[in-house]
């Protein structure tokens, strides 16, 4: 068939067309593939061969109010193992095995960490020792997906003096992976902050993870980790600067050793920035840096004297004693005492109260006292009085406005509330004892700090804090940072400085702490000693020095301490070492109170 010329120039250069734009759809994905997308599946070639190895950043460095280093970090070691298969790891671990020993427990840790990111190598050890390492680089050509690494650890240079403050680290798991602060920006590996300052300010705390890279075979060994490409650095966070007196915590943990359970709170009273706080018995924090073994954990959860559990801010105790002065600044506040003020029954050792006696803890009484000398010597039975005239109702009400219903709001994890009536007075005490089931015999118990009333250690000494300036009284806290005073009294000069006056004859006159004076400056403060019907009585002391212008309050609880001036002569140790005075070898007569 022969076409006409012009049909066969028309086909020849639809034909050119054709080819020409089949071209340019072939240059174009050429040019997309060779220059547009290029890094992309350079990209995808490297994730065939190369594989990203975490590197962790250094947590940040905690000081305390004078430079000195609380929590830092030291070169550690980390062992991981890159496998592409559950068998091929578990192959590895037979191995390892042989070189150096892989528990049980152990195993099933590394596997759990394989499941929950197998992107990511397998950590063996968090923490491994020298000698693990050394023997692994050793055999290091008989472990192809092994990968040795340096990795920083946390350290504390006082692990166990500010265990109760500092807490630990250790490896974030699968429920803390669940929760919404650290799901999406938390990996599985990672260690974090699991008490106090530690977990409080985790997101202060940590760094930004950094990257290795590391090239592999089709079988996911390792044949070249250097220069594959370059590492992205972590970055560490800022260092955070608490108002810690490191000297005057490790005098603390010293004065406690191992003999004595209970915490010592101290505070600056001008800007409630805690100076030490202390529970003792303790435990190293230390060892709890790449996973506590299982036999000290064990160990710590199985002591009754609970060493984990931070008594400053967790334990609720009855004040006792230390909480008359709470008494005598509602009775204050309410007109109904002043300092010279005495009651119509004097003290002959006890108080008739119905069918019951309400005893004094002096047999033969105090006689007729003021409020000044009921302070001093802590007399039970001026305390009744004035509770009664006061009134339950009243009382309760003054005790809530004191802040004994709430916590302070220091930055520490797991503060308990305190345990205290609520202003539904009548419905409280009816929940409690069933309706007609109590009497006002609840108003002398809670006028000298027992029946319905457990503080906390710091709380107590927010309190003094607030009787040591004008009423109010910032926020403990730990870092420093602004925070709020909250006036939780107001009584004219003359009766605040009464009742300092009050409290500082307890310790420098003839009162129930009169052993623990120190010389060349008054201590004013408060002792006491909570009932224990099963065991031994507590001691309580909080007090503030010097009397003049205070510049710490310090609040001390001992379990099992039988006298408050037993807590008073750690309290004033504690303020000599801190104002740098002299303790008085007093020879004055030393009250159960």
């Amino acid at each position: 068939m022969s076409y006409h010329p012009n049909e066969v120039a028309r086909r020849a250069r639809a034909a050119r067309a054709v080819v020409a734009l089949v071209l340019a759809a072939l240059g174009l994905g050429f040019f997309r593939a060779q220059v547009l997308r290029s890094n992309e599946y350079a990209m995808q070639v490297d994730g065939q061969r190369l594989r990203e190895v975490p590197l962790a950043a250094p947590r940040g460095i905690i000081y305390d109010r004078n430079g000195e280093i609380v929590a830092e970090n030291l070169p550690g070691y980390t062992v991981s193992l890159l496998s592409p298969t559950v068998d091929s790891l578990n192959s590895a671990l037979d191995a390892l095995s042989k070189v150096i020993p892989i528990d049980r427990t152990q195993r099933n840790l590394v596997m759990r960490r394989f499941e929950r990111a197998r992107n990511r190598p397998a950590v063996i050890f968090n923490d491994a020792s020298f000698e693990v390492v050394s023997a692994l680089e050793e055999r290091r050509i008989d472990f192809p997906g092994l990968i040795i690494q340096s990795s920083p650890k946390r350290y504390y240079p006082d692990g166990e003096a500010i265990a109760a403050i500092i807490g630990y680290t250790n490896e974030i798991n699968d429920q803390d992976l669940l929760l919404p602060e650290f799901e999406e920006t938390y990996k599985a590996g990672q260690q974090i902050g699991r008490a106090g300052l530690e977990r409080k300010y985790e997101s202060r705390l940590r760094g930004i993870e950094g990257s290795h890279f590391v090239e592999v075979d089709a079988r996911g060994r390792v044949v070249r980790e250097q220069g594959v490409r370059d590492d992205v650095p972590p970055r560490p966070p800022e260092a955070l600067r608490s108002t810690l007196d490191m000297d005057l915590q490790r005098f603390i943990h010293e004065t406690y050793g191992d003999s004595l359970r209970g915490a010592v709170v101290a505070l600056d009273p001008a800007t409630g920035g805690v100076l030490a706080l202390y529970s003792g018995p303790t435990f190293d924090a230390n060892r709890f840096t790449g996973g506590v073994a299982a036999s000290y954990f064990d160990q710590l959860n199985t002591d009754p004297a609970r060493p984990m559990y931070n008594k400053a801010v967790q334990g609720a105790y009855e004040p006792a004693s230390t909480w008359k002065l709470a008494t005598s600044i509602i009775a204050m506040e309410q007109g109904i005492a002043e300092i010279n003020t005495r009651m119509q029954v004097p003290c002959t050792g006890g108080f008739q109260f119905g069918s019951q006696r309400f005893r004094c803890w002096k047999p033969e009484g105090h006689g007729n006292v003021t409020l000044a000398q009921a302070i001093a010597n802590s007399c039970n039975v001026y305390f009744y009085q004035l509770g009664l005239k006061i009134g339950l109702k009243n009382l309760v009400a003054g005790g809530l406005k004191l802040g004994f219903g709430e916590r302070t709001g220091i930055d520490l994890p797991s503060e308990t509330r305190p345990s205290f009536p609520d202003s539904n007075v009548t419905r409280y005490y009816n929940e409690k004892y069933g309706t007609r089931g109590w009497t006002n015999a609840v108003t002398l118990n809670l006028s000298i700090g027992q029946g319905e009333n457990s503080q906390t250690v710091i709380n107590m000494a927010r309190f003094y804090a607030a009787l040591a300036t004008d009423g109010s009284a910032a926020q403990p806290h730990l870092i420093e940072q602004e925070v709020e005073r909250k006036q939780l009294f107001t009584l004219r000069p003359d009766q605040l400085a009464s009742l300092r006056e009050a409290a500082a004859d307890v310790v420098s006159g003839r009162g129930t702490a009169g052993s623990a004076a120190l010389q060349g400056i008054i201590v004013a403060g408060k002792t006491g000693t909570a009932q224990n019907p099963s065991k031994i009585d507590h001691a309580w002391f909080v007090g503030f020095a010097p009397y003049e212008k205070p510049q710490i309050v310090v609040a001390v609880f001992v379990e099992f301490g039988l006298h408050g001036y037993v807590a008073a002569r750690i309290a004033t140790k504690v303020m000599e070492r801190y104002l740098n005075v002299s303790l008085v070898n007093a020879s004055a007569t030393t009250a159960a109170q």
